[in-house]
């Protein structure tokens, strides 16, 4: 998944690669209309917006074009922005630039760096700060400009001095480096995908020892860990574009909580541009999270391809180059992720939501309505009607859910935000199962109660030998008259200390390999020979218990499935695991709450808000591609590994943010538990290792352990 996501975004992305592939020069990109997406057709541009830029920038980034596609847009970007907010040269004379930058006949240079700008010194058109603090648009006979020599030969780099500033060459307090920071960011992910798609071929065909390094799990991991970071990248990118597509605000346009002193003496960014703060946030991000990406991928790349890697014929010391050099142009990620946090625990919040068609109006008035009907009852005959009208878990088909489609159940989940629909724990993952495969006898039996409450659930899948490699369970189920008699240890079941039922697998037939011979059976708690022995975990609490099965008969009617076919039914069962875990961080564990935190303490040293930033962005980096999921199940098309790469970034995050809060006060009781609860969450669901063998071998094709 690139940082598109529509069909027109997957295709103009395919259309790019194809002529960049093609050897484009800036002529052929000008006639394809390349260098004014992002301009109206005032300008000579194509109409549409950054995003779209973006997706033609990461193509392009992935091909490693070179020359002066990037600055001209950039400009470009620059002064359409300058003519939205009001502000800049005469309008004639600066759509006259936009015309000539978007047909090629002009191009451009960008002084991001003092003393260093982004652009050939053969330019026509030279954007560079001035002594007010503000920016100017020069040609080339009013500055002096030298070419620099920077660590990625392709990429020209020139100083630049103005001799004089004309008045009417003002541009205001331009919003350049944050654009710079967004399309910079679209080219580094360009970058990453290149340096991921590369050492994942590689490690697939190159062999050491007898078998492909790919499946060694060093490398294996390394790559996997690329792929997720440039993911991650990707989806900041993309909604930094969208921020900056849904408009500016004025001057002084800024948020704080009550109380709090005005944001504008709080916030120190790269540039003081007039952009709303929800805006800066996104931008802020972007900058903290895709340039390290891009050098983190690249060097990653070269360790994979080893010694080929490092040899100047290969093209990866380029890519690498490149990425360096976009992360120099991009600013210091530090004073981004400083102005990240204050700008976080200032209480601005970037609005996550995906924007819905327009038959989604009439489905809203219909919710909104049985929502407020839910909302005037109290319980217990809320949640009476909640199970009952299939609320609950909506998506399911009727009579349980409600065939609820994807933009149904964004609709529900935001109408139903104040309702608090009770959690139903492991019956969360245990239900669909039964849906699917239980017989309608045992769909009438356990799926009302559950959803009412009245039965609660635990998972007798680990054991003290088989936890992420359930293959490898010993729990054996023999055939007795009417049924079966389970014997068997399980480890790890939580809350089976107050369960009614279980979800077991037990070996039926032993002689048959790994998951074939599995059986999935309903397990009634209270039968004889089922000892329950709660585990005091390492924060006190006792959630976790080991299991003991002696014997403990369980009818026919309680196979869930066919018999030795329960590896089919475990495998929708932990495919809703992942699900749940990966929406739900964990209490107390999300930037949200940081940021919430930290407002409450005296000031922080310089290196703990960039701390705090980074970790911010990390935490908006995975909501992001939780809308990015959404929005794929919204289109109907797959969201790839995106869904996978959210769950293991959201549980190393819970762990992240634990134990940053934790260092700032270690007196705080509160954080002084999370720190330990939040290990558990790279362990269950299955580990972060697990996770990385997962996104490695599904999404990247590497090839299976043996």
């Amino acid at each position: 998944m690139g940082i598109g996501l529509t069909e027109e975004h997957v295709a103009l992305a395919a259309s790019v690669h194809g002529v960049a592939g093609r050897g484009a020069d800036h002529a052929v990109l000008a006639g394809q209309g390349l260098l004014g997406l992002h301009l109206p057709e005032t300008g000579g541009g194509q109409g549409y917006g950054l995003l779209e830029l973006c997706v033609a920038l990461e193509a392009l980034g992935e091909r490693r074009l070179c020359g002066a596609y990037l600055p001209t847009v950039l400009a470009s970007a620059v002064l359409e922005w300058c003519g939205r907010a009001g502000s800049g040269p005469a309008e004639d004379f600066r759509v006259g630039l936009l015309r000539g930058l978007a047909d090629g006949s002009l191009t451009a240079a960008v002084g991001l760096l003092p003393g260093c700008a982004l652009g050939s010194a053969q330019a026509d058109l030279f954007v560079v700060p001035d002594d007010d603090g503000g920016w100017a648009v020069l040609d080339r006979a009013d500055v002096t400009a030298e070419p620099l020599e920077g660590v990625d030969p392709d990429r020209p780099l020139c100083s630049v001095t103005a001799r004089a500033v004309p008045a009417d060459r003002m541009l205001g307090p331009a919003p350049v480096r944050e654009l710079a920071a967004v399309l910079l960011g679209a080219d580094a992910c360009g970058v990453a995908a290149w340096a991921v798609a590369t050492a994942a071929d590689h490690a697939k065909v190159r062999e050491q020892f007898g078998r492909p390094i790919g499946q060694f799990q060093g490398v294996k991991h390394r790559v996997a860990g690329a792929l997720v970071a440039l993911e991650q990248a990707r989806a900041a990118v993309w909604d930094a574009a969208r921020a900056l597509d849904e408009g500016t605000a004025l001057p002084g346009d800024v948020h704080s909580e009550p109380g709090e002193a005005p944001l504008a003496d709080k916030v120190r960014l790269a540039d003081k541009a007039p952009l709303a703060d929800e805006v800066r946030l996104a931008v802020g991000v972007a900058a903290v999270l895709a340039p390290d990406a891009a050098v983190r991928c690249a060097a990653d790349a070269i360790q994979v391809l080893g010694g080929i890697g490092y040899t100047f014929e290969h093209d990866a010391h380029r890519y690498y180059r490149r990425a360096l050099s976009g992360r120099m142009l991009a600013g210091d990620p530090g004073p981004w992720a400083e102005g990240v946090a204050r700008l976080a625990v200032a209480g601005v919040r970037r609005r996550m939501e995906p924007d819905l068609p327009e038959e989604a109006t009439s489905i809203r008035d219909a919710i909104r309505a049985e929502a407020a009907s839910l909302r005037a009852q109290e319980q217990p005959a809320r949640r009476a009607r909640l199970a009952r009208e299939g609320w609950m878990m909506p998506h399911l088909p009727r009579p349980w859910g409600r065939g609820a489609t994807p933009l149904e159940q964004v609709i529900i989940h935001q109408e139903f935000r104040d309702l608090r629909r009770p959690n139903l724990g492991i019956a969360a993952w245990a239900v669909p199962s039964i849906v699917r495969y239980g017989t309608r006898e045992q769909q009438e039996r356990f799926l009302p109660g559950t959803f009412t409450g009245e039965i609660v659930w635990c998972q007798l899948f680990s054991e003290p030998g088989a936890g992420s490699d359930l293959a490898g369970l010993a729990t054996k189920a023999v055939r007795v008259e009417g049924g079966w008699s389970l014997t068997g240890q399980k480890i790890w079941t939580s809350l089976a200390q107050y369960a009614h039922w279980g979800i077991c697998l037990a070996r039926t037939s032993p002689d048959r390999p790994k998951h074939d011979g599995i059986s999935y059976f309903l397990v009634d708690m209270s039968s004889p020979g089922v000892t329950v022995r709660p585990l005091k975990e390492i924060n006190g609490d006792e959630i976790f218990n080991e299991v003991f099965l002696d014997d403990v008969f369980v009818p026919d009617d309680l196979v869930v499935g066919a018999v030795d076919e329960g590896w089919r039914v475990a495998r929708d069962t932990l495919s809703h695991e992942r699900v749940a875990l990966g929406d739900s961080w964990g209490p107390g564990s999300r930037h949200t709450d940081m940021a919430t935190f930290i407002g409450r303490l005296p000031a922080l040293r310089q290196a703990q808000w960039e701390q705090a930033g980074r970790l911010w962005a990390e935490g908006q980096g995975v909501s992001a591609l939780g809308l990015r999921v959404t929005l794929s199940q919204l289109a109907g098309a797959d969201p790839g590994a995106a869904p996978s790469v959210r769950k293991l970034l959201g549980m190393r995050h819970a762990q992240a943010i634990s134990e940053f809060c934790w260092s700032l006060e270690p007196s705080d009781r509160y954080w002084s538990r999370m720190i330990l609860a939040t290990r558990a969450f790279t362990i269950g669901g299955g580990t972060t290792e697990v996770q990385l063998n997962i996104i490695a071998e599904r999404a990247l094709g590497l090839p299976r352990d043996p």
